[in-house]
């Protein structure tokens, strides 16, 4: 048996005492777990002390290689996890959502973090405002790291997962964690975590681990702190409810379990794609994690026409399924993370079966292969009939966290919308249907009860990944009963460890606070700014060049020889016509390659490439016998961590002989980080 450790303040200890964790499938002892004795005070310090300045350092680049070389440190070691995820009842498919979903993870913030975040320690979020008549006094808002640690409190269902889809998301954002895993699986919680240090990959106090009892740890959170909580909601509420939390407003994110639904549409016939995929999709959420997973399909809604045949489908295919020990042949699903987890759901079903009927399955008598039926935590698929659902509360206050799904009949879209919401709130739905017009219908009148809403039809169900299964680029949580709260959502996920401030003050300060040109601050004209190398390259640095005459020669040349011939550059009667233009113009697209041609230096130097324009805006028109002129200013710089260049943005202006603005955009370049050339 092993005896776990917790690591705090930068080494493993041991508890004292503590219970003992069974195998889910023979019900012999794994582990004791304890963490009386640890100093819950100290470990926040320590990760507020130690942790958070060393991650605060790092560059969002840099923490994101680190998310990368942790996920494919982890991967090499990912056998040894295998091996101990079955004593938690978990299949081998079961262990890979578990464990690979959680290094799959890692590697989507990893690629996120690079993309789509800048090589910096802060984000500079949103537009400048002007606020002053003459530009003088301007507010940037900002996002910088908080200074304190989150405390993730997890659920058994995913010992490895849980765990590192919210570590990605926090380690990106810059703040330490500790991570305080649900106690019956929280041995392979400390087997992965122990490689996670020993890796060294992260700095030292970027991350702790707690098995056991969190203590007093809640009485010690400030307002730089967050919590994290997944599991039941009252557990949730409770917490949330802290004195300490309330007072100090902690951020706090639940992810609670809810009455999640799948949808039949009423065009979703037998023999039908939509149908057999509603089948097999009800089936593979009632069995894979044995039904142990807070997304999980507890609510089937099907057109009342089509109850019947939904329910003998279901039966014929829940009837291939084989409980056991994962590890003998033909067994498709294991065991329940625990007897105690069993007897809950035990005690659910018998409340359910109070206003529905129990159409498949057996609690008390159903076949096992392997294991020992009857020490471990083994349960036939359940399958209930409810029909009735308006007049029958229960089914939608009722989650039974196992192998078990009530169908339930509608009669129409008003009728199925009003059913789903009676859940008071979702982590997900799902509907299976090909008809377009009732799939938006049905996602504009139920959307706002669902944090996720998944529509499959026969075009796209080959690349779903089903209806239990949140992505890392998504946001994962819902509203009401499901705790009101989001993890992950990309971006979305790593701004929340973010305190956003509003700056004010001139665009010069301004600039030099956020590194980031600001119109009406000081420009500099000299060697043109393109035969600069990035290290070379400072923010203001300018050319202006023009002015060009437009002609209408120039016009008609550009419009046949890209073939844009829109009457506004070739009609004269129609453009005069035109409200906005009065007259023929000129392309919007010949401008910006005048622009281009203006402001260019067409030696070979560091600027490698041209990858795009941002922020594009046409402001007036230019006609023929106007002349044009650019103004370039280097407005950003973002060194790439793992490359000999950078993005660099440029603040383009056209203008026209009255200093009329033209057009302004941003012009997005690679520039080399080497020596300029000759």
């Amino acid at each position: 048996m092993i005896k776990l450790e917790s690591y705090a303040c930068g080494k493993w200890q041991q508890g004292e005492g503590g219970e003992v964790m069974l195998n889910a499938l023979t019900g012999e002892p794994v582990a004791q777990v304890s963490s009386k004795g640890l100093d819950f005070a100290a470990m926040l310090d320590y990760a507020r002390r130690v942790g958070s300045p060393a991650l605060r350092k790092l560059t969002f680049h840099e923490r994101a290689m680190k998310l990368k070389a942790l996920g494919q440190y982890l991967g090499e070691r990912k056998d040894v996890y295998y091996a101990l995820s079955a004593a938690t009842g978990a299949s081998k498919n079961d262990s890979m959502i578990d464990i690979d979903g959680g290094f799959g993870t890692l590697f989507s913030y990893a690629s996120k973090g690079r993309r789509e975040l800048p090589n910096a320690s802060f984000i500079v979020d949103g537009n400048t405002e002007v606020m002053g008549k003459t530009g003088s006094f301007v507010g940037q808002h900002i996002m910088t790291p908080l200074k304190g640690v989150v405390l993730h409190i997890n659920a058994f269902n995913f010992p490895v997962w849980g765990m590192l889809e919210k570590l990605a998301v926090n380690l990106l954002a810059g703040v330490p964690a500790i991570v305080k895993p649900a106690s019956q699986t929280s041995y392979l919680t400390e087997r992965v975590f122990r490689d996670m240090v020993a890796s060294g990959i992260f700095p030292e106090g970027s991350f702790q681990l707690i098995c056991g009892s969190v203590g007093d740890l809640l009485t010690h959170l400030t307002g730089q702190d967050l919590v994290t909580f997944t599991g039941s909601a009252s557990t949730g509420q409770k917490l949330k409810s802290h004195p300490v939390i309330v007072r100090n407003s902690v951020r706090f994110t639940m992810e609670a379990d809810s009455l999640n639904c799948s949808i039949l549409g009423p065009d979703a016939l037998p023999g039908t794609p939509e149908f057999d995929l509603y089948v097999k999709e009800v089936v593979r959420e009632m069995t894979t994690k044995c039904g142990q997973k807070c997304t999980a399909i507890r609510r089937a809604f099907v057109p009342r026409a089509q109850l019947d045949a939904v329910v003998e489908a279901l039966k014929a295919r829940l009837a291939k399924v084989v409980v056991g020990d994962p590890s003998q042949a033909g067994v498709t699903m294991g065991a329940l993370a625990s007897l105690g987890q069993r007897d809950e759901v035990l005690k659910a079903v018998g409340r359910l079966r109070d206003v529905a009927d129990l159409v498949f399955g057996d609690p008390q008598d159903f076949a096992v292969t392997g294991g020992d039926a009857k020490k471990g935590a083994f349960l036939s698929p359940l399958l209930l009939r409810c029909a009735n659902p308006h007049a029958s509360p229960a089914v939608h206050e009722i989650e039974a966290f196992g192998p078990v799904s009530t169908v339930m009949p509608y009669d129409d879209i008003d009728d199925v919308i009003a059913l789903a919401a009676k859940g008071e709130g979702s982590l997900v739905g799902s509907l299976f249907t090909y008809d377009n017009d009732f799939a938006r219908d049905l996602v504009m009148g139920a959307a706002s009860y669902h944090g996720r809403l998944l529509i499959v039809n026969r075009d796209c169900a080959k690349e779903s990944t089903g209806h239990g299964s949140p992505m890392p680029v998504l946001v994962h949580g819902g509203p009401g009963r499901a705790g009101g709260g989001e993890e992950m959502g990309g971006v979305r996920g790593v701004k929340h460890y973010l305190q956003r401030t509003a700056l004010q003050g001139s665009p010069a300060t301004l600039s030099a606070i956020t590194g980031q040109w600001i119109a009406g601050s000081p420009r500099a004209e000299g060697i043109h700014p393109f035969r600069k190398n990035l290290g070379e390259l400072q923010l203001g640095d300018t050319v202006k060049a023009g002015p060009k005459l437009i002609t209408l020669e120039d016009i008609e040349h550009f419009a046949h020889f890209t073939g844009d011939t829109f009457y506004a550059h070739m009609d004269e009667a129609a453009a005069a016509a035109n409200p906005f233009f009065g007259g023929r113009v000129a392309h919007g697209y010949y401008i910006l390659s005048v622009a281009a041609g203006l402001f260019v230096q067409p030696d070979p130097g560091p600027v490698l490439a041209n990858y795009g324009l941002d922020n594009l805006r046409f402001v007036t028109p230019a006609k023929p016998g106007d002349s044009l002129s650019v103004t370039l200013t280097c407005k950003g710089k973002n060194p790439r961590i793992t490359e000999n260049y950078g993005e660099v943005r440029w603040d383009t202006v056209v203008s026209n002989q009255d200093g009329l603005v033209v057009a302004t955009y941003d012009v997005l370049t690679m520039v080399e980080k080497g020596a300029v050339a000759a």
